[in-house]
């Protein structure tokens, strides 16, 4: 990445120093970063991405004034490898934090994201960000692995899923949320713990009100960090399992509760945006929402939709990866419906770019600098994706074509279904991948099975840290 010379005149290099003024004081302050990341929620969920009944005023707002994506993917269809993906802009095969032994990290998981591995907090850092997490970490509970290890200079939030600690002999909430659309579990069944930084202050998290909580706290990280350049790194627990709306806005939509909890991260998101507004920030702030995988459909009316996709949550097809995404930034990104690709992956080497600091150049990165397409200079770089169920490739896409080496439900006992030759679909033309045009396009087939075998040639043995549990 080459540096930015700024070449003064001698009538302006005068005119700074009689203002009492420096070149370096009129230096363009840095972008700020946002990125919200909610759980479990589905491509069509949003009004903007074609939801009848969901009133997402706030999102579909955004989506008008920035960039709408709509191929826009995570690097994995359950919660703890798509995160460490988005932090790392790496594959989570790549840092230990995908497993065949477990899927994702539960409280007796002694595992988590390696020291080693930079985030994106930690990346900024060199620039002078600081940086707050607030919300679903995910990545390791241990002190060891907590955000605060790793780049962010405060945490508030539930470290794992909000149904772990099951308290025993508690109600079956999957038998309660299918059989009830309205249905709000009691927060004393699920004994998770608030931390604050590496401090437990709560157990068990009054989950009523966790949406609200959580957005308040980072409002008052971007009020307390105005003067200074900023990444917020919002991670909602909803829409995961067990659902929760505070009172404001349970029972406000006919659709059930899964609409009142998407309806208050709507209101979350407005809330960042209405206060980076009133600071004079929204210029030079980028906000990123997507999610951080699919719906998790087992669930029926409390889990969510995927539109037109095929699947949702744990699963490879385009439902469980490739999710609702917009960025948003009046003076960083040009409004426009962008149908190229994209990927969370892409989210650290872009901030990088926009921050003017070099990404780690001492291991390999999957992302791509998306900067000169949110400025509408071009189109993404991004061409490939790869779909990875644990630590095999299931799938791979390149081009309109994706190739399904291995399928399986997203949550089932039906063990993977290998194909030779592999399902080809088109996913420009046929989304749902409904029609396998392999017969039709070997040479689509032999395209993507190069790119994934030079893949594979990157990849190098690292520890299972899914497989790593606590004593007894």
């Amino acid at each position: 990445m080459g540096r930015h010379v700024t070449i003064l005149t001698a009538g302006l290099a005068a005119a700074l120093l009689a203002g009492g003024c420096t070149a370096e004081a009129q230096a363009p302050k840095k972008p700020n970063f946002v990125v919200i990341f909610a759980d479990d929620m589905g491509y069509g969920d949003l009004g903007a991405f074609g939801h009848p009944m969901f009133r997402t005023p706030n999102l579909d707002r955004m989506a008008a004034e920035g960039q709408k994506w709509t191929q826009f993917y995570v690097a994995a269809s359950v919660c703890t490898p798509s995160r460490a993906a988005l932090l790392t802009g790496r594959y989570p095969v790549r840092s230990g934090m995908a497993s065949d032994t477990r899927r994702v990290l539960f409280p007796n998981s002694g595992g988590g994201l390696p020291a080693e591995e930079i985030t994106i907090a930690e990346a900024l850092s060199d620039a002078g960000y600081v940086s707050g997490a607030f919300g679903k970490w995910h990545l390791g509970h241990l002190p060891q692995h907590l955000p605060t290890r790793h780049g962010f200079s405060t945490y508030w939030g539930i470290p794992y899923s909000n149904d772990m600690d099951k308290v025993a002999g508690s109600p079956n909430g999957r038998a309660e949320a299918k059989a009830d659309a309205r249905w709000q579990a009691n927060p004393a069944n699920y004994n998770v713990p608030i931390l604050h930084d590496e401090a437990e202050i709560e157990r068990p998290a009054d989950q009523h009100t966790i949406t609200r909580r959580y957005t308040e706290k980072a409002v008052e990280f971007i009020r307390a960090n105005r003067e200074r350049p900023f990444f917020v790194y919002l991670a909602h627990s909803m829409m995961h399992i067990p659902l929760f709306a505070s009172a404001e806005f349970t029972g406000r939509n006919p659709a059930g509760l899964y609409a009142d909890a998407i309806e208050e991260v709507d209101w979350s998101v407005g809330r960042i945006v209405t206060t980076l507004q009133e600071l004079g920030l929204d210029e030079r702030t980028l906000v990123v929402f997507t999610s951080d995988n699919g719906p998790w459909l087992i669930y029926d009316s409390h889990g969510g939709s995927a539109g037109l996709l095929r699947g949702g949550k744990g699963d490879t097809f385009e439902g469980g990866m490739r999710e609702p995404t917009v960025f948003w930034g009046p003076g960083l990104v040009a409004p426009a419906v962008v149908r190229d690709m994209g990927s969370t992956l892409d989210l650290l080497p872009t901030f990088c770019a926009l921050a003017g600091v070099e990404p780690p150049g001492d291991r390999i990165l999957d992302g791509h600098d998306l900067g000169p397409t949110l400025r509408g200079e071009g189109p993404s770089p991004r061409d490939e994706m790869l779909f990875y169920r644990k630590t095999t490739v299931f799938a791979a896409r390149v081009g309109p074509f994706k190739a399904h080496y291995f399928t399986q439900s997203g949550y089932g006992g039906d063990p993977p279904v290998p194909h030779d030759p592999p399902l080809l679909y088109n996913v420009v033309e046929d989304p749902s991948e409904r029609f396998d045009v392999a017969a039709r396009h070997p040479d689509a087939l032999e395209r993507i099975r190069g790119r994934v075998a030079t893949h594979r040639e990157t990849l190098e043995p690292v520890i299972d840290q899914l497989a790593i549990r606590l004593d007894p």
